[in-house]
């Protein structure tokens, strides 16, 4: 029978909140995961893949899933930028590459169907110290001064010290926070896929800066690649809608012959682009991760690894309270969460609003800078290698579970400290 009362409840079954669970009881809090059923991994139907850059590969490393995972993926050797913007002034094809700054590659291009089944495999391992409860979702989220009062569809109520809130955009544990939130829409929709070729795309990911938006392919294992296609939204409607034939014809010419011949396509989805920040990241003994918290448009992408940098500093924050004997949902952990990712994940929203925002401007100046912007880091070595380990990961003092060897690391920082010997 499902215990009634936690340290810590994460509510949200996607990557990003099952990889919270898996780090917070790392940070060894006893963690009630409500998350939705699971299919199967040989029944996926998710398409969606995610590149995880270095850090968040030594996530899932620290928390036991990547050699479950790393079959399915394939590695990110080089990073290349083509101007389709028809500009006048047209900046020169960049290329990043992992080597230059001492990698073997920036990280996995993963699927997300084999990402989540792998973490959810670990949550319900025998010692894991995560309770899973499969449900058709939590109805009531109810902050208290000593806990968070959580009732499930089924009837079923809990208690936890703290709650993560990775439930997504609309999040119903942001709204019982009373956290407010600042949003924003892009003229703009996405065409999400993956698609087979006949030319190696030698573990390049490549991206088209055209005016409806960004173009970009990263790759999969053998001849394949997933695909993001942000156009128009009537225009992204009108790909979305097309047969088989016609989209893998127009997927051809927009790829200029760059992979070959397009094979099949997986059924395409659609998404419009938008934005989302909320103003704190932790109150009321509720802490958000994850699109609860942020929402980006999938550029450059820092959207799933933006999430697994947030799971693994509330970890962090979680152990170092677990530590000291302090509340691991009290003020002072959630103040200390919040001023943890205000920064990344400011900084991220802004240099992605801005790259689209350029892209899409009919504003000539704005395009002769983004351009000369390309000629700099097409031009300047120390400039090309700062833009890659700042795009990579923030600069400063990391999380441990972002670390290789962090879950020792963090086992460490959350074990009690020895009393003083009193002693004369």
């Amino acid at each position: 029978m499902t215990r009634a009362s936690y340290t810590a409840a994460v509510v949200g079954g996607g990557a990003a909140g099952v990889a919270t669970a898996l780090g917070l009881a790392k940070a060894g809090a006893d963690v009630l995961l409500a998350a939705p059923p699971h299919r199967p991994l040989g029944h996926a139907a998710d398409t969606r893949t995610a590149a995880l850059f270095a850090g968040s590969i030594d996530f899932l490393k620290n928390v036991g899933t990547w050699t479950a995972v790393e079959p399915h993926s394939a590695p990110i050797g080089a990073i290349r930028i083509i101007d389709d913007t028809g500009a006048l002034l047209r900046a020169p094809e960049v290329v990043f590459t992992a080597d230059e700054v001492g990698l073997d590659a920036f990280g996995w291009n993963v699927p997300n169907h084999a990402l989540v089944s792998a973490l959810l495999a670990a949550a319900a391992a025998p010692d894991s110290r995560i309770t899973v409860l499969e449900t058709a979702g939590i109805d009531r989220v109810e902050p208290g001064a000593k806990a968070v009062r959580l009732l499930s569809r089924e009837g079923e109520t809990f208690e936890a010290r703290l709650v993560a809130g990775a439930d997504g955009r609309n999040s119903m544990c942001r709204a019982a926070a009373g956290i407010a939130t600042r949003s924003w829409r892009y003229e703009q929709a996405a065409v999400v896929a993956t698609f087979r070729h006949t030319r190696s795309h030698r573990g390049i990911s490549t991206e088209f800066h055209r005016p409806a938006g960004p173009f970009t392919t990263v790759p999969l294992p053998g001849l394949r690649s997933s695909l993001v296609w942000v156009e128009r939204p009537g225009e992204a409607q009108r790909l979305a809608a097309l047969d088989d034939t016609a989209f893998r014809e127009a997927l051809e010419r927009r790829l200029q012959g760059l992979l070959g011949s397009i094979g099949e396509v997986t059924p395409r989805a659609m998404f419009p682009l938008s934005g989302l920040t909320a103003n704190t990241f932790g109150q009321n003994r509720i802490a958000l991760l994850g699109e609860a918290g942020h929402v980006i448009p999938p550029i450059g992408a820092q959207g799933l690894n933006l999430g697994l940098r947030d799971a693994a500093t509330l970890a962090e924050c979680v152990a170092s309270a677990l530590a000291a004997g302090r509340d691991p949902g009290g003020a002072e952990t959630l103040e200390a969460y919040s001023a943890g990712r205000r920064g990344d994940v400011g900084s991220r929203i802004a240099t992605v609003d801005v790259l689209n925002r350029s892209l899409i401007s009919g504003v000539l100046p704005i395009h002769l800078v983004r351009g000369l912007g390309l000629v700099a880091l097409k031009a300047v070595a120390p400039l090309r290698r700062l833009a890659i380990r700042e795009g990579l990961q923030p600069s400063g003092t990391l999380p441990a579970l972002l670390m290789p060897d962090g879950a020792r690391l963090l086992a460490e920082r959350a074990r009690p400290a020895a009393p003083r010997d009193s002693a004369a």
